[in-house]
């Protein structure tokens, strides 16, 4: 994969993820925070966006979505690795979903 099409990539995934975040903040605010890990700021600055802004925005050559999960405990509930065999695959979600809520309400206590 050369650069330029790296690049157009990374904007197509920006556009994309711009369009999801101001839908679904439009549609069920309390929703998107959560699932999208935002703050009431960036919630309140995304809802305002223009289309041009939008597409401004998502042509910068950075990514501006990012993984939340950071830690080896949810990445092995997400991917079912190290799981007993007698847990399944529902359960494993479920973990994986409260560890990601605490963090949130966490990081949104901080704010």
């Amino acid at each position: 994969m050369n650069s330029e099409q790296l690049l157009a990539e990374i904007r197509e995934a920006n556009l994309t993820y711009l369009m999801l975040a101001q839908n679904l903040i439009r549609q069920d605010r309390a929703e998107a925070l959560f699932r999208l890990g935002l703050t009431e700021e960036a919630a309140d600055m995304l809802a305002m966006l223009t289309t041009a802004q939008l597409l401004k925005i998502a042509s910068t050559n950075m990514l501006l979505c990012r993984f939340r999960v950071d830690d080896d405990l949810v990445w092995n509930l997400l991917t079912n690795h190290n799981v007993k065999k007698v847990d399944n695959a529902t359960t494993t979600q479920l973990h994986a979903n409260i560890l990601m809520a605490g963090r949130f309400a966490d990081s949104m206590a901080a704010h």
